[in-house]
């Protein structure tokens, strides 16, 4: 546990991805098995522990110190990991902390009612900076700069093997990886996976740059369809099995019945998913009401029922299809489609233009009249690659909304945020008072913050825990995709996507847009 309390310790501290790349190369090439496998799933987000959660973590600590400080020192540090490991008050005791695997099969093995005084020993065994590492473990939410790519990239590094080899077997495989290091270390083969029944690594597109881009590129070489409203899925058909992957490789197909029920066919699918009847998309807002569902409500699937829009082909049959172009794949996909009638999959049209002017009129008609979020540009000769390849994809999304609005509360952030009120909860007026519409937490620089973390602290009125309220004196800019009527909200509003795009200084709150200004905007989604 030592040697992966000093790794997560050194991540979390070093801004440099040289840097985490080359202490995740180190860690994999000199730790052991099976430890290296249960630290591979910590830092890529695959595993968890049922019983282990962060208000668990917080009773046992609170049991131990006053409630006041341990709320104040939260509040001031804003990271519980943090928080514990320097709050915790029993040192006497310090010793060597079981292996990274033996401490799992604790947290996997031991009673619920046995947990805590299990988490209070192991914290006064260790060290400050292994009982950060003990609570990022247990809770899983690491916040340590790392992605799981990065480290899948270390693996690479470490074992000289391609990093998209290592993406096409990854979802195949099962903790602790016992299987992956001994191909890695040239010890086995390359792991078998069916790749026509597992979740694949999506290829992704770039945003364009409207001046570089459109300027070189020659449209009699793109194709062009609508950017969906919706979220990214793949649809694994297997001749009577079907699975239903997030962009990210969780299965949510329970959530879904309504599309995993009344799907066939053998192939494995790129696409939107969306809710409406009759292939009729509505908001998102409509959406994600389904979302983050374990299981659906009847009512879900009566008045909301999913389907899904797909734009291409990874594998038709149990071919891989993947290195042919995007012509050769779209040919595919349609002839799939009229051998395989479907009642809850449609075929995303694609959008004809004579060139890039006629695009842009399309993009912002389709923004006007039907709330698109912009379009899709695709080489046609580009084959189906993993990742975020350069010059074959690009989204060309719609211009955003953009929306004066009062700075209302402010939260301290987390990680390396976590000395700044950098989380913004802001709004609009609805007569003589300010409603929110919204939060967010990116947008501006650096220096911004500072300046931005000064102001509230000087222009507090209240304190609720960690949030402070402000004068509401403050104006944002706030650009956002779209707004959706709310219950979640006071106002009745919530934007999508919201960010800081300037902070009008000079700008009176006086000025700023009212819940009336804001109906245009709902009335256009």
């Amino acid at each position: 546990m030592k040697r992966f309390a000093q790794l997560l310790e050194l991540l979390a501290l070093t801004p440099s991805r040289t840097r985490k790349l080359a202490a995740l190369t180190q860690y994999f090439r000199e730790v052991p098995d099976p430890d290296r496998g249960y630290a591979l799933a910590v830092l890529t987000g695959a595993l968890s522990f049922r019983n282990v959660k962060p208000a668990l973590l917080k009773d046992i600590v609170l049991r131990e110190v006053d409630p006041t400080l341990f709320a104040m020192s939260y509040d001031y540090v804003g990271d519980l990991g943090e928080t514990i490991a320097l709050i915790w008050p029993h040192h006497g005791q310090q010793g060597d902390l079981p292996s990274l695997t033996e401490l799992i099969g604790l947290f996997n093995t031991t009673s619920k009612s046995e947990l805590p005084a299990l988490i209070a020993a192991l914290l006064t065994r260790a060290g400050i900076n292994e009982r950060w590492a003990l609570v990022k473990l247990a809770t899983g939410a690491l916040r340590i700069g790392l992605s799981a790519r990065l480290a899948k990239t270390a693996l690479a590094e470490m074992s000289g093997k391609d990093l998209q080899e290592i993406e096409e077997v990854w979802h195949g495989l099962k903790v602790p990886y016992g299987e992956l290091f001994a191909w890695l270390d040239g010890r086995g083969e390359r792991p078998h996976v069916d790749q026509s029944q597992r979740f694949h690594p999506l290829m992704l597109s770039n945003p364009i740059d409207e001046e570089k881009d459109l300027a070189r590129l020659d449209p009699k070489d793109f194709s062009a369809e609508w950017k969906w409203d919706g979220i990214r899925v793949q649809l694994v058909l297997g001749g009577g099995s079907v699975s239903l992957f997030s962009r990210t490789g969780d299965d949510i197909a329970a959530a879904f019945p309504d599309i995993v029920d009344n799907v066939g066919g053998v192939a494995v699918l790129d696409g939107e998913l969306l809710v409406g009847k009759e292939f009729e998309p509505r908001s998102f807002n409509d959406l994600q009401q389904r979302l983050n569902k374990k299981v659906a409500s009847a009512k879900h699937l009566k008045d909301s029922p999913a389907f899904i829009r797909v734009y291409d082909m990874l594998f038709d049959g149990r071919e891989d299809v993947r290195t042919l172009g995007w012509t050769e794949r779209r040919a595919r996909l349609e002839a799939w489609f009229a051998a395989n009638p479907q009642t809850r999959l449609d075929l995303s049209p694609v959008l004809p233009f004579a060139d890039w002017d006629d695009l842009a009129a399309q993009r912002r008609q389709g923004a006007d009249e039907h709330g698109h979020e912009g379009v899709m540009i695709k080489l046609r000769t580009s084959p189906y690659v993993p990742g975020r390849p350069k010059g074959y994809w690009f989204k060309w999304k719609r211009d955003p909304n953009v929306v004066d609005a009062v700075l209302m509360y402010a939260q301290r952030g987390h990680g390396k945020r976590s000395s700044f009120y950098s989380d913004y909860t802001f709004g609009v007026w609805k007569g003589n008072e300010i409603v929110p519409i919204g939060k967010a937490y990116f947008g501006f620089t650096d220096e911004e913050l500072k300046l931005l973390d000064k102001w509230i602290r000087a222009n507090t009125v209240q304190a609720f825990g960690p949030v402070r309220e402000v004068k509401k004196e403050l104006v944002f800019e706030v650009a956002f995709d779209s707004a959706q009527q709310s219950t979640r909200h006071k106002s009745g509003v919530a934007l999508r996507f919201p960010r800081i795009s300037r902070i009008r200084w000079d700008k009176p709150a006086s000025e700023a847009a009212t819940l009336e200004d804001m109906a245009v905007f709902v009335g256009a989604t």
